[in-house]
């Protein structure tokens, strides 16, 4: 591999375009100079290796670049980020340079051994690890301070030189996609390897489970139907519904990480080694060493960070949450009132008037969620994290917590403190139809619409330049710099781990609630595709193993939807009438019920295995191999010796 570096020659002919980098307009020519040599300069001289070439827009400006790499680069980087492909006897291996002959479809001249995506992924990953290597600061900018080990653009970003750096979509290969994604409507399986290669395992991942999710809520919808229907409402019809709804959502989650498992083998990311974790973009400090690496970076201490978790966004979470709760009691008013109209009235209007204080409530509740979210990104910055993996874990949290409290403490309310089942029915219902149509409108359909505006514009605007394939390509950046960033999926989970709190948490009460979730579901996959494919820049590929995080937080929902369903039905007239002397019996023997139901769910999760036991083979065989490889190494070093 070594020799393959000083071999590697960084002029190709056949430049292929992959990512864009956008600089400030009016950046320095000594600044573009240095920058630009940095990333064709060889490894040996810590630079990146790889092809760039300016692009002139209509104007003349020249503050936006076009980086490409030649094939052996490409390849040499694989091995570098520990990319796993498929060997040609079908086992999963990660790909050495050394051993390529050995990988399935690879051949000297194959340039699509490599998808798009993790080529981009390559460049992204080269382009994140120039580092500075004697600069004290960015040539031109003083102010701009660098030390040796400095991830370069990051220090780009953060001083406002760098705007964007975005993978190019391939036009060809999504019209492909759309056409097979989303182009026809369809009953079937999404083509979630199609959206692996082209976004990359992390979005691919999101939208494997959205379609589980989906099937999975069809016999909760199947049952919930004739439940509904014919106004079922004998205590052991509700017991028989809440105790499925119990397993199904046990069963479900554990199914899930056996399909999770056999996707991201198949994807080669369930074997792909943990990248270790460098500073996050926005994390600051006085210059100091890092112990682990040796290398000098920003050091923070992480007293002050806990006395500003503890002191100001703790006070600031539980400030949010008193108002969510004084709001909720200012809907309860507006309830009664709309009752208190209706008695009076008696008519078709009044009886319409009865679901407008639920409506108002959810544009409410979605419109706190927003604001929330954005004041819950800014203090958890200001927190100052020095990695992204505790940042994202602090700030789900945070907004997890909120969301629960504001969607679903006025459910909670109405059935715990005013036991009032009907309007706990009433409000449930609007809650879950109202924020499904808003989340499909603000997320999917407004900025397809602007987009689209966007898009005619800018063809009116160049419609005069023509053919050219330089031309076609400045209108493709110049169109794609302007579309909305993908910021990730934490805003997608966090809709279906709402959705899965109210089709769980009150599921003997409103049955219905699944098969609302299954129709916005099914629009669901056809507007996410929709705002990926069109709406959004193309996001760089992610690798991953998992859903992560968002595993556990639809654990600890199904959890307390064993609770409220048990406290549900001991609440119901005909079970407190099988206890007319004690009510302290009836409460230890619903305790007693949920505790059972829970016991039976950690069993279910226990017996049922995280992955296929193919797969656990395959696995143990390459641990045994990788073993015996060391052994190996380590016999022929000590026969040097």
């Amino acid at each position: 591999v070594v020799e393959s570096w000083s071999f590697l020659d960084t002029v190709e002919s056949n430049f292929t375009p992959l990512v864009v980098i956008e600089l400030a307009k009016g950046t320095k020519e000594e600044t573009i100079e240095w920058f630009t040599k940095r990333i064709v300069d060889k490894k040996a001289n810590g630079g990146a290796q790889l092809l760039v070439k300016p692009l002139v827009m209509e104007n003349g400006v020249e503050n936006i670049y076009l980086v490409g790499a030649s094939h052996l680069r490409l390849l040499l980087g694989a091995e570098t980020v520990g990319l796993v492909k498929e060997c040609s006897d079908n086992s999963m291996r990660t790909f050495t340079y050394s051993s390529r002959k050995t990988f399935k479809d690879f051949a000297d001249d194959n340039h699509n051994f490599l998808t798009m995506a993790e080529c981009q992924y390559i460049i992204k990953h080269e382009l994140e690890n120039l580092r500075a290597k004697n600069e004290k600061m960015i040539p031109g900018y003083p102010q701009a301070k660098l030390y040796p080990g400095k991830s370069i653009v990051r220090r780009l970003l953060t001083s406002g030189i760098l705007v964007q750096i975005f993978p190019l979509h391939d036009r060809e290969e999504l019209k492909k996609l759309r056409h097979r994604w989303y182009g026809r409507v369809k009953v079937g399986y999404q083509p979630l390897d199609d959206i692996r290669c082209y976004f990359g395992e992390t979005i691919a991942l999101y939208f494997g489970f959205l379609e589980y999710f989906t099937f999975a809520l069809i016999p909760m919808a199947v049952i919930g139907i004739p439940y509904y229907v014919f106004a079922w409402e004998d205590y052991d019809k509700y017991v028989m519904f809440a105790t499925f709804n119990l397993l199904w959502s046990t069963v479900i989650l554990e199914v899930w990480k056996r399909i999770c498992a056999i996707l991201t083998y198949r994807w080669g990311t369930l074997l792909m080694k943990r990248q270790f974790e460098e500073p996050r973009p926005g994390f600051h400090g006085v210059l100091g060493i890092n112990p682990v690496t040796g290398r000098e970076e920003p050091v923070y201490s992480s007293l002050k960070r806990q006395l500003r978790i503890y002191l100001v966004s703790l006070p600031f979470v539980c400030l949010c949450l008193y108002f969510s709760l004084y709001v909720m009691m200012i809907y309860f008013d507006l309830e009664q009132w709309a009752l208190d109209y209706h008695k009076e009235n008696e008519s078709n209007f009044s009886s319409l008037m009865l679901y407008v204080p639920s409506i108002i409530y959810a544009v409410v509740i979605e419109i706190m969620n927003r604001i929330y979210r954005y004041a819950a990104e800014f203090l958890t910055s200001w927190e100052n994290h020095r990695l992204e993996s505790s940042y994202q874990n602090h700030l789900i949290l945070k907004v997890l917590v909120f969301n629960f409290l504001n969607c679903f403490a006025s459910l909670f309310y109405i059935a715990f403190v005013l036991f009032d089942m009907k309007l706990l029915r009433q409000s449930l219902a609007t809650l879950l139809i109202t924020s499904q149509i808003l989340n499909q409108f603000a997320e999917s359909l407004l900025p397809y619409w602007l987009q689209k505006r966007y898009n005619r514009r800018m063809k009116k605007r160049m419609c005069s330049q023509k053919t050219d394939r330089d031309l076609s390509i400045a209108e493709q950046v110049n169109m794609e710099k302007e579309m909305g960033t993908y910021l990730g999926t934490f805003d997608d989970y966090l809709e279906l781990f709402l959705q899965f709190g109210y089709v769980s948490l009150f599921s003997c009460v409103y049955p219905l609630a699944a098969v609302f979730a299954v129709l916005n579901n099914i629009t669901e996959i056809y507007s996410d595709a929709l705002k990926m494919c069109r709406v959004y820049k193309r996001p760089f590929a992610e690798p991953t193993a998992n859903i992560g995080v968002w595993q556990l937080a639809f654990e600890t929902m199904s959890v307390i939807s064993v609770v409220t369903n048990c406290i549900l039905i001991g609440m119901s007239p005909q079970v407190d009438a099988l206890f007319p002397d004690s009510k302290m019996d009836l409460v230890l023997t619903v305790a007693l019920v949920e505790h059972l139901l829970l016991a039976i769910k950690f069993i279910m999760a226990f017996v049922i295995p995280d992955k296929p036991r193919d797969i656990q083979m395959k696995l143990a065989k390459l641990e045994f191999e990788s073993l015996e490889a060391l052994k190996q190494q380590v016999r022929a070093f000590q026969m040097q010796l």
